[in-house]
C-alpha cells in the first residue's frame, strides 16, 4: 500500500503545482502596451494646426487611472481620465514629441505620439474637355473626362525640403486603394470618370522612404454637363468671342454662327465621333463635316420674322456625351 502511494505522489505534485500555477500572478495578464490606442486628428496636420490626441482602451477602463500628458518633456496636463489632449502642430520643419504616461494597476505604460506637420496640395486638369480658343476659365470635367490629380506635398525634414520625386505615394479614389498608381515617385493619378458618379474623392499619402514624415490630402472632382453658346463670326475680325448670342439676336444680311460646345469631351471637336446636327425650325440642316461647328445663315431681302436655330451635338462613342442648344433670332 505504501509503494502504491509513493507511486501516485508525483502525479499529485503537478496537479498541485498546476493549481498554485493558475492563481500565481502573470505578466501575460498585464495589460500591453498594444492594447492602449491613440487616435490623432488630423492624422497628418498642416504647420500650427489644431491636434487632438485621444486614448481609448479595450482592455482597462481609462477613465479611473491616473494619466500624464508631458509635450517635449515637459508636464502639461494630469489627472484622472485625463484620455484627451489638445495642441498646436509646430511650425513647418518641426516636431513636437507628446507623451501620455497611463498608471495602470499592472503599472505604468508610455505611449509616444510624434507630431511632424506638413503641407499637401491637389491640383487636377480635365485632360479631353474642349475649351475655345482665349478661353480664361479652367476646362470642367464631364462624365467620362480623363482627369489628372497631381500631388504637391511639402514636407520638411529641419530646414530641407524633401524633393517630391523622393517620396512614396498612396493614391485612393472613393477610398479604394489604386495598387497599380501608387508607388515612389508616383505623384500623379489619372483616371476616367464614371458614367454613374457626379463626383469622385481623391486622396493621397505621401510618406519619405524611412516612413519617417508624411503628408496627406483630398479633394473631391465634380463632373458637370457640356453646354453650347453660339458666338458671331465677323469675316474680317473673325469669332467674336467676347460675347455670346442670346435668344433675339438680330441677322441682317449674311451672317455666320460658330457653336462651342464647352467642356465636351474629347475636346478635339473635329473628329467622326462627334456629330453635329443642325435644325432650323425643325429642318435638318447638312452642313460641311470639316467646318460642322458653323451655321451660315441668310436673310432674304423683303422678309422678317423669327426662326429657331437648334443645334444637337452626338457622341457616337460615349452613352452620355452629347449637349444641345437653341437659339431664337430675328430677321
Amino acid at each position: 500500500m505504501l509503494v502504491m502511494q509513493s507511486r501516485f505522489l508525483p502525479l499529485y505534485l503537478i496537479a498541485m503545482l498546476l493549481l498554485v500555477g493558475i492563481f500565481l500572478p502573470s505578466d501575460t495578464l498585464a495589460v500591453s502596451s498594444s492594447s492602449i490606442l491613440v487616435n490623432v486628428t488630423p492624422e497628418n496636420p498642416a504647420p500650427n494646426e489644431d491636434v487632438s490626441i485621444t486614448l481609448n482602451s479595450y482592455a482597462s477602463n481609462l477613465d479611473s487611472v491616473l494619466i500624464i500628458w508631458s509635450v517635449n518633456g515637459k508636464n502639461v496636463l494630469s489627472g484622472i481620465g485625463k484620455k484627451s489632449f489638445s495642441l498646436k502642430a509646430p511650425d513647418a520643419g518641426g516636431e513636437t514629441s507628446v507623451i501620455a504616461s497611463i498608471s495602470l494597476p499592472d503599472g505604468t505604460i508610455d505611449k509616444r505620439i510624434m507630431i511632424r506637420p506638413s503641407v499637401m496640395a491637389l491640383l487636377w486638369q480635365a485632360n479631353d474637355s474642349y475649351v475655345p480658343p482665349f478661353y480664361r476659365g479652367k476646362a470642367l470635367p464631364t462624365m467620362g473626362s480623363e482627369i489628372k490629380i497631381v500631388a504637391i506635398p511639402e514636407i520638411k525634414n529641419g530646414a530641407q525640403t524633401v524633393n517630391p520625386k523622393n517620396i512614396v505615394y498612396a493614391w485612393k479614389r472613393d477610398y479604394t486603394n489604386k495598387q497599380d498608381s501608387s508607388g515612389y515617385g508616383k505623384s500623379s493619378f489619372t483616371y476616367v470618370d464614371d458614367y454613374l458618379e457626379d463626383s469622385s474623392t481623391i486622396g493621397v499619402t505621401a510618406t519619405t522612404t524611412d516612413q519617417k514624415y508624411s503628408s496627406a490630402g483630398s479633394i473631391v472632382v465634380r463632373t458637370t454637363n457640356p453646354k453650347i453658346l453660339f458666338y458671331k463670326r465677323d469675316l474680317t475680325l473673325g469669332t467674336l468671342w467676347e460675347k455670346a448670342l442670346a435668344n433675339g439676336h438680330i441677322i441682317q444680311g449674311n451672317e455666320i454662327i460658330e457653336a462651342a460646345p464647352y467642356f465636351i469631351s474629347p475636346k478635339e471637336i473635329r473628329i467622326p465621333t462627334l456629330v453635329f446636327n443642325w435644325f432650323i425650325n425643325d429642318y435638318q440642316i447638312a452642313v460641311p463635316s470639316y467646318k460642322k461647328n458653323i451655321m451660315p445663315l441668310a436673310v432674304q431681302s423683303g422678309t422678317s420674322g423669327t426662326s429657331t436655330v437648334k443645334l444637337e451635338i452626338e457622341d457616337t462613342y460615349k452613352i452620355f456625351g452629347g449637349a444641345s442648344k437653341e437659339l431664337e433670332v430675328q430677321f
